[in-house]
Formats: structure tokens, C-alpha cells, sequence
């Protein structure tokens, strides 16, 4: 049976009504909410930094030197810009797995966020990137952002749903979720991403997954999910949804141990979110791994 509605009506933190496009569930209308009224000033801190904001973490060891010493009047803000640093370096090991990448091309970043992958793309390849999600406040910020720069015409956030995008079958280069696939079914998305995208075309993730060799999700992993309102997924359903979706995996990288120096100096920053913890015991216990995989369509 189809429980599917054709779209949800619900209110921004500023007072606005908007709509999130079908197929729609109240699940994804309270994700809209979350990401319209999510006022963490972490993102938006870090992106201040050089203007690509983005909406995930980082990899990469930590630069001690450009850190300097903590008891610095300026160390918090060299601290930021290192956190920041190490976004944009997991945004760019994604981008380099894309595979060859015209300057005509049609790329999409599913679930978008502010924008900053796309933005990142666009500059690599100077080819159009569409970006999705469900959060008008997301989008607006994105195209302002966009504007700003003066890639309009390239680069463009649309609010819909990464279930059902307005791309038609088999126009896409290539495609990514970063840190976005624990909020949909996995089967749903990838046959979303199978369908637009051309044959021989990319399909990149990189996201955090539980470990089926730990047994279950772990108190570590429920507290994320509890946190950001998602479903954390296991390596193997990535792996299983892919194969039943036309989607061949050519690169699997385990970024945990790149991921950790991240976490464990955010922990020591002004812009702890009180889940760093859970993180960073999640990845040391081995119950949590970060992942990029990256897949043909067939």
C-alpha cells in the first residue's frame, strides 16, 4: 500500500509556510522543520572562514603549526579555521571521485545543505550542479550564495524531495549524498540516483554507517540518531541497496581513522554541540565507520 502524501504544509522558524514536495511522509516534513529552525552557529561560523559552507565534517590530520600555541589570543579562531579546512578537504576527496567530469555536464548534490560541495564542484569543473533539499531556508541561503559569487547560472539549490527529483531519466553525469542518505529509505534513494543518472554515470556517498560486525547499532550510534532526528543505516544495506539499484561500487574507502583528529579537536572548541562524544567513542569502539563509496550506474 502506498502511504505517500502529496506534500506537507509546515510553518519556518521564521513564521513562512512552506511545502515539501511529494512523495512526502510527516517524517520528512519534520525533517524540513528541523533543517528550516536548525540555528546551530557551528556551519555558519566555519563558513564564515572563506565563504563555502558546508554541512559535514572532516578529514585530514591536524595542522599543530598553523594552530599555534592554545594560550594565543587567536588561537580559537586558527582552530575554527582548521575545522573548516578539513570540511572542505572531505568535500574535495568526494569531488575527486566523481570520475571525469565535463564542463557541460549536469551534476547533483543530493541534499544540498548551504551549498558548499556545489560550489566546490562548480569551481573544479565549471560544469552546472543542481542541488536539493528539503529545507527552504537551505536553498535560499545556497542561490544567495551563489549569486553572491556570480555562478547563478551554474549552480542552484531547488527545495524537493531527493526521493523524487525534477531530473529526467538518464540527464545526470554524476551524483552524491554527503552525510545525507540516514534520512531516506536506502532502496528509495538509489533507485532515484539510478534513474537520472546516465549510464556509465557516478554515483559518490560518504556517510557514517554502523558496523554489522559490532552486532547492532550501539548507544553511541542511537545517540546520534536521537540527535539529528535520523536513521543510521548499516554497511551492508548500502551495499545490498546498490546492487539492487544498478549501482556497482568501484571505490570503498574507510575514512574513519581520517575523521577522528576532526572530532577530537572540535571537542576542544567553542562549538561543541554536546555529540562529539558519541562520535568519537563511536569510531575509537568500532561500532561507527565513516565511509566514501563510490559506484557506476550499469
Amino acid at each position: 500500500m502506498d502511504t505517500r502524501v502529496t506534500s506537507i504544509e509546515h510553518t519556518t522558524a521564521q513564521g513562512a509556510t512552506a511545502f515539501v514536495p511529494s512523495p512526502a511522509s510527516p517524517y520528512q516534513g519534520d525533517i524540513a522543520r528541523y533543517w528550516d529552525q536548525e540555528a546551530r552557529p557551528v556551519n555558519l561560523r566555519l563558513g564564515d572562514v572563506d565563504g563555502l559552507y558546508h554541512h559535514h565534517y572532516g578529514i585530514g590530520e591536524i595542522d599543530r603549526a598553523a594552530l599555534g600555541d592554545t594560550a594565543d589570543s587567536a588561537y580559537e579562531k586558527k582552530l575554527i579555521a582548521e575545522l573548516h579546512r578539513l570540511e572542505s578537504a572531505q568535500a574535495g576527496v568526494l569531488i575527486d571521485h566523481l570520475g571525469p567530469v565535463g564542463g557541460e555536464a549536469a551534476l547533483v548534490d543530493a541534499g544540498c545543505g548551504r551549498g558548499g560541495s556545489m560550489v566546490m564542484a562548480h569551481q573544479r569543473f565549471g560544469c552546472h550542479v543542481d542541488g536539493v533539499t528539503l529545507s527552504a531556508k537551505q536553498a535560499d541561503f545556497a542561490n544567495r550564495r551563489a549569486r553572491e559569487l556570480r555562478i547563478d547560472s551554474h549552480v542552484r539549490a531547488r527545495v524537493c524531495n531527493m526521493l523524487d527529483m525534477p531530473f529526467g531519466t538518464g540527464q545526470i553525469r554524476a551524483s552524491w549524498n554527503n552525510e545525507s542518505t540516514m534520512y531516506v529509505d536506502l532502496h528509495d534513494l538509489f533507485a532515484e540516483h539510478s534513474r537520472i543518472l546516465e549510464i556509465g554515470g557516478r554515483y559518490v556517498t560518504i556517510t557514517g554507517c554502523w558496523n554489522p560486525r559490532y552486532g547492532q547499532p550501539s548507544k553511541w550510534v542511537s545517540q546520534i540518531n536521537a540527535h539529528f532526528e535520523c536513521n543510521i543505516h548499516s554497511r551492508r544495506e548500502y551495499m545490498r541497496a546498490m546492487a539492487d539499484n544498478r549501482l556497482v561500487p568501484q571505490t570503498v574507502v574507510d575514512l574513519t581513522a581520517a575523521t577522528l583528529p576532526y572530532w577530537e579537536l572540535r571537542a576542544t572548541s567553542s562549538l561543541v554541540t554536546g555529540i562529539e562524544e558519541a562520535f568519537i567513542n563511536s569510531y575509537k569502539d568500532g561500532s561507527f565507520q565513516y565511509l566514501l563509496i563510490a559506484a557506476d550506474r550499469v
